[in-house]
């Protein structure tokens, strides 16, 4: 029987849940102030700002080990390989569909991959404006169908993940729906480490409470990226399934850990999918983190810490855990 568990974020007593939220509350305050200097990313000089803003935020510290920096099925990607992988972790970054690269998760990646045993392949996916929807994940699907094709061969292990941040969820969850409907192969896929995504591109209520007082993400940032992602996409087709995942069939998809922040603006987009993903008849656990803003886990912070810990540990535990029955 499929099942939904919430993650306690705190499990300490009253005296370590204050200082964690006190230490979040001034974290957060910091943030507010650091995060307020890109430009309005709806013009092209935003825009730019708004992407060297991140990369230079992401990329201040050197991973562990370099990646290799190839290309597969005609898509730039960034591979991290231990010495004997136990699974392949197909990882896509987030930045709202227009802004971001894969070197910005090098970091983390190398963590991954060295703390879980897994090869990582993180996707440096075509962006919007230059490139709209479906470029995206027209890139992402195309490196998803190289690795059921070619993983065995290239990492020793046929067995697969998948994962991601903000859009990168999104784009994460959108693979898995087109591998199973194009491929017939979504059991290749063991699990899916999706953090604080948007699944629907129509705004939930969360989404439409918050507004530019936001930390990190701005509803004014939620709406421009929409724009540049979607163009003049309708409100009704941006509710297809091939473009929020949220109203797709999600039956036939790998157990799946969504984690998010309580003042992340796609608050919702979690709880509406997680629920969603139980009830299709898939193991869905949800991670929830109070006060935390959305991309909290970036920040040198206790919760953060919990968090990425949390995300490790689940993903050493499905590239070490059985295969999953064909669907």
């Amino acid at each position: 029987m499929p099942t939904m568990s919430v993650i306690p974020a705190i499990e300490e007593g009253e005296r370590e849940l204050a200082d964690d939220l006190k230490e979040l509350r001034e974290t957060n305050s910091v943030i507010g102030d650091l995060m307020g200097q890109p430009g309005d990313l709806a013009t092209p000089e935003g825009l730019k700002a708004a992407r060297k803003f991140l990369e230079d935020f992401m990329t201040a510290q050197a991973p562990s080990t370099a990646p290799d920096v190839r290309s597969v099925a005609g898509v730039p990607v960034r591979i991290f390989v231990p010495e004997q992988a136990d699974a392949v972790y197909l990882h896509i970054h987030g930045g709202g569909f227009a802004i971001g690269v894969a070197a910005m998760n090098d970091v983390s990646n190398a963590d991954i991959s060295s703390s879980c045993n897994v090869a990582v392949v993180s996707v440096d996916y075509r962006l919007a404006p230059e490139h709209p929807y479906p470029a995206g994940p027209d890139d992402c699907e195309a490196v998803a169908n190289w690795l059921v094709d070619h993983a065995a061969d290239e990492f020793g292990t046929g067995r697969l993940l998948i994962g991601g941040e903000s859009a990168g969820a999104s784009l994460a969850a959108t693979t898995l729906l087109r591998v199973r409907d194009h491929l017939d192969a979504a059991d290749r896929f063991l699990g899916a480490n999706l953090v604080y995504g948007v699944y629907d591109l129509t705004g939930t209520p969360s989404t439409r409470r918050s507004g530019d007082d936001s930390l990190i993400l701005r509803r004014s940032d939620i709406e421009a990226f929409g724009e540049l992602y979607l163009g003049t996409m309708s409100w009704e087709e941006r509710r297809h399934p091939e473009v929020s995942p949220l109203y797709a069939d999600l039956s036939g998809l790998p157990p799946a850990l969504f984690s998010v922040g309580g003042v992340d603006p796609l608050l919702d987009d979690s709880l509406f999918m997680s629920a969603r993903w139980q009830t299709a008849g898939n193991v869905a656990e949800l991670a929830y983190y109070p006060e935390c803003p959305h991309g909290f886990d970036m920040f040198p912070t206790k919760a953060a810490a919990r968090s990425r810990a949390r995300q490790i540990g689940w993903l050493s535990e499905r590239a070490k855990g059985a295969a999953r029955a064909p669907v």
